[in-house]
């Protein structure tokens, strides 16, 4: 399990790339050249601030800096094989990843405004900085899903790699939970529904009357806040981003052409094509959603206030309230609330803390969570759907690991993920050493006596 810090995933944020305007400036010169790459010393010390702002606090400065400019050489070496090998991305598949990125970026801090205040650029210069990092990813993804494409790990790799393991250097597991829920998601009213299309047909009425453009419109009323501040505009996308519903309409208007009203899980939609390359398409969007009458809500809480008092009488098992009373997908299999990164049942209070980040259905679960003993069962708690949507549901905890050390019968598929990732890293090692050899790669002086993990071969 040695070395996992460095990056063998290659999934950049690129943002770590980009400089903010808050940071010392430094004398720049080139620290390393692998191919037609090179790295500059503010390569390095902007990922160290990255690093540094996320919150890392292992290793030193310096051990920090070497490891970044070995993450820096593996990625170089990666974008020197793709050329050698011809391995291209096109424009629009460049544009349609950037866009995601940014984004996810806007949804990670909050606002567009707030993403322009932390580097001091604006959205423009943010894109052009992001661009070139985007393509490089996306190309090192390549190389290294060609190298990775048949390293896999037998049962027997995993229980060699567990018995190599000291005893005495066994990670201890957090405690982890399954989670069973019974979820109430009060219907939204027809009258709801309509008044917000009628608005939405007469925002599109002044924008077809020339009163107003969409771009202006979106920033004024639309409810998607990853996009209003951007005039409603979502960049180069291809298929299969955004909700069937969505682009089955988007992908057929001309440019410039504003589409009638649509009905996504998200809500109420009216779509602007700007312009299509390929096959992916630019457009703006101004989104309206039905809110769920508090009087709705309250009676989705007293509902399951009842349901809960089944429970704890007796009346009626969890199982059973769970398929006869809940909205939920999850009744089809008992209730089970599944880890979105893994796919199993089991989360641990990290888990939930990191999933809620991205997925409104797992926001403050880790709070109420805690306060649960096995067997508990929650009163009604307010959460958010997938679909952004109000909502109540009761929790309970069916079973629960407490903290151990890792053992092969209750840990395997996660010593079996440590296993795959160390062989992954042995795999990477024997491809930069044989790739190195071939490659021209200079480094400054100052930086070879630097404790690398692969064999590179410095010229």
């Amino acid at each position: 399990m040695k070395r996992n810090w460095i990056i063998i995933s290659l999934m950049l944020l690129t943002m770590p790339m980009m400089s903010q305007n808050r940071q010392p400036q430094v004398v720049d010169k080139v620290v390393a050249v692998v191919g037609k790459n090179i790295i500059l010393q503010s390569d390095i010390e902007n990922q160290y601030v990255q690093y540094r702002m996320q919150g890392m606090t292992e290793g030193t400065g310096q051990e920090v800096r070497a490891r970044i400019l070995e993450d820096l050489l593996l990625q170089k070496l990666m974008l020197n094989q793709a050329e050698m090998d011809s391995i291209t991305v096109t424009d629009e598949q460049v544009d349609a990843e950037l866009n995601r990125r940014i984004q996810r970026f806007v949804s990670r801090v909050g606002s567009q405004d707030k993403l322009e205040a932390m580097f001091g650029k604006t959205m423009a210069e943010i894109k052009e900085e992001v661009r070139k990092a985007s393509k490089d990813n996306m190309l090192q993804e390549q190389v290294q899903m060609k190298i990775m494409e048949n390293v896999v790990v037998t049962p027997k790799e995993v229980r060699n790699f567990y018995n190599e393991i000291p005893k005495d250097s066994l990670p201890t597991i957090d405690p982890t939970f399954e989670i069973v829920q019974i979820v109430k998601r009060p219907p939204v009213s027809i009258d709801e529904k309509l008044q917000v299309k009628d608005r939405l047909y007469q925002i599109r009425k002044r924008i077809l009357d020339g009163e107003s453009s969409f771009a202006t419109m979106a920033v004024l009323y639309s409810e998607d806040p990853g996009s209003a501040r951007q005039g409603g505009e979502l960049g180069f996308a291809g298929k299969g981003v955004y909700a069937t519903e969505f682009e089955n309409v988007a992908f057929n208007l001309r440019d410039g052409e504003i589409s009638d009203v649509v009905e996504t899980q998200f809500g109420f939609h009216i779509i602007q094509l700007i312009e299509r390359r390929g096959e992916t398409i630019n457009c703006r969007h101004i989104l309206l959603t039905a809110k769920v009458p508090i009087e709705a809500l309250e009676r989705a809480q007293n509902q399951l206030d009842s349901v809960a008092q089944l429970i704890r009488n007796g009346d009626m098992t969890f199982e059973e309230a769970c398929k006869k009373y809940s909205d939920d997908d999850s009744k089809n299999n008992g209730g089970f609330l599944s880890n979105a990164m893994t796919g199993s049942n089991w989360l641990s209070i990290a888990d939930m803390q990191q999933l809620e980040q991205e997925y409104p259905e797992y926001k403050n679960l880790a709070f109420v969570i805690s306060r649960l003993g096995v067997g508990e069962l929650s009163d009604p708690v307010p959460m958010t759907t997938s679909e952004n949507n109000d909502a109540f549901r009761l929790v309970m905890v069916k079973r629960k690991t407490e903290a151990h050390q890792a053992n092969l019968k209750d840990d395997y598929n996660l010593i079996q993920s440590w296993a795959l990732g160390q062989k992954r890293q042995a795999t990477i090692g024997k491809w930069v050493k044989d790739k190195a050899a071939k490659a021209y790669i200079h480094l400054d002086e100052r930086y070879k006596n630097n404790d690398f993990y692969y064999d590179w071969n410095f010229q």
